[in-house]
């Protein structure tokens, strides 16, 4: 009886536990539809962005609209300075691309990984092909000829 009352327990820890992360895809899915900006820890950004531990030899883009990626932090005074011009294009471009933003304080891995020595750096990432990096608060005149010319190819 008490395995019982066990494996119930269990059971529904499990499907708790189910429920959230199902809830939490959601809600950045809802995010990007309404022009937010969505931050990725490394578990967000391995299936959504890039999943660098399956595939180790080439680049390969897990998801279906081109993104931008901010690689800032929160005591960063041009990362502050581009936060809001950010917003605005997630707002501007919510049907055509997606825009998150990795905290580098709290995700070392990934700061590692693309060699972030420098802030804001910001990765643009097109559906098909490579992506590039670009360095510094740019204006927003860039971000938008970054976003129609390298990412949507207009």
């Amino acid at each position: 009886m008490k395995n019982l009352k066990n494996l119930f327990l269990i059971s529904v820890l499990l499907f708790a536990v189910s429920c959230s992360m199902a809830a939490k895809d959601k809600t950045n899915t809802s995010k990007a539809s309404q022009g937010e900006v969505i931050t990725l820890n490394k578990a967000d950004f391995l299936t959504k962005v890039f999943n660098y531990e399956k595939n180790q030899e080439e680049w390969v883009y897990e998801g279906n609209k081109p993104c931008i990626i901010d690689f800032y932090a929160d005591w960063c005074p041009p990362c502050k300075k581009i936060a809001p011009i950010l917003k605005e294009l997630a707002a501007d471009y919510k049907e055509d691309i997606i825009i998150y933003k990795v905290n580098i304080d709290n995700e070392q891995e990934l700061k590692a990984l693309f060699g972030i020595q420098s802030i804001p750096s910001l990765l643009f990432v097109p559906a098909k092909g490579q992506p590039q990096m670009a360095q510094g608060a740019l204006p927003k005149e860039v971000f938008v000829e970054q976003i129609d010319g390298f990412l949507l190819g207009k």
